[in-house]
């Protein structure tokens, strides 16, 4: 099993950058893919970004491609959320997640309490 601690958070202008982070603590990081979900409120959790084991793959949703990038190190058992160019629609808490495969996927196992980021316009 894996615990995720995401941090990062907070209030931003529009256009500014944030960088989240999810620290893993438990089973090996690197037996996991991960993921960023977010909610705002009143609306379903959506899909954000999405890393494979390795590293090699990413995904995004549309909302966010060419904004947004999703990495690892698997030596700090940390996965990160670089934002740039946020937009008040960014505005949610997000979350992350693991997935106990080497590739993302639908189903997620494993999340975070998640962390909340605010832009304002």
């Amino acid at each position: 099993q894996v615990q995720l601690v995401e941090s990062g958070g907070g209030l931003v202008q529009a256009g500014g950058s944030l960088r989240l982070s999810c620290a893993a603590s438990g089973r090996p990081f690197s037996d996991y893919s991960m993921a960023w979900f977010r909610q705002a409120p009143g609306k379903e959790r959506q899909f954000v970004a999405a890393i494979s084991r390795s590293g090699v793959t990413t995904a995004y949703a549309d909302s966010v491609k060419g904004r947004f990038t999703i990495s690892r190190d698997n030596a700090k058992s940390t996965v990160y959320l670089q934002m740039s160019n946020l937009k008040p629609e960014d505005t949610a808490r997000y979350y992350c997640a693991a997935r106990l495969a080497p590739m993302p996927g639908a189903t997620y196992s494993y999340w975070g309490q998640g962390t909340q980021v605010t832009v304002s316009s």
